[in-house]
């Protein structure tokens, strides 16, 4: 699915997803950007918004990415030395 954003920065979320997923009126939702891609997650109007993302992140192998990112600090650490 495609939306365009306005000059405003506003889009339209495609009323299939939006039906899906019980966004109405005055849903909120939280932008994940984990620098490669960004994610919109609704939250649960009701309850603790960080019980709501618990488990978002299954499937997109966090540990290997951060293990990756601190080799790579160390690496350019031992450089700059």
């Amino acid at each position: 699915m495609y939306t365009a954003v306005t000059k405003r920065g506003q889009t339209v979320i495609p009323a299939a997803l939006r039906k899906r997923y019980g966004i109405g009126d005055g849903a909120r939702l939280v932008w994940l950007d984990d620098g490669q891609t960004i994610k919109v997650v609704p939250v649960a109007e009701k309850g603790d918004p960080i019980k709501a993302l618990r488990g978002r992140g299954r499937g997109e192998k966090l540990t290997k990415r951060l293990l990756d990112e601190r080799k790579k600090d160390k690496e350019r650490d031992r450089r700059l030395g």
